[in-house]
């Protein structure tokens, strides 16, 4: 049976100290600097030595240029809204490609 002031898990109750540093909060700090090189260099590794950013955007902005070309004039009317409400960036003469 716990003894008074108890909870049932054997600690003090809300509110009650005990001990002397229970009074206050904790000053608690974590350096991730470690952890954040370690995990920059593993996407590095796993991109692997091949991988060519200048490649990866020119390859992504021919995507966006096919996925937004031939659009019907309704279609074109909806992407300039978006264009302009910020939905989607702005390109070029900020219209869809043809």
């Amino acid at each position: 049976m716990p003894a008074a002031g108890d909870d049932d898990f054997g600690g003090a109750r809300h509110g009650e100290s005990t001990g002397p540093d229970a009074s206050g909060p904790v000053a608690f700090s974590v350096d991730l600097g470690a952890h954040e090189m370690t995990r920059r260099a593993l996407v590095m590794d796993a991109l692997g030595p091949d991988w060519d950013p200048v490649a990866v955007l020119r390859d992504e902005q021919a995507a966006n240029d096919l996925l937004y070309s031939g659009l019907s004039e309704e279609q074109q009317r909806i992407h300039d809204e978006l264009v302009a409400a910020g939905v989607l960036p702005e390109r070029g003469d900020g219209r869809a490609a043809s």
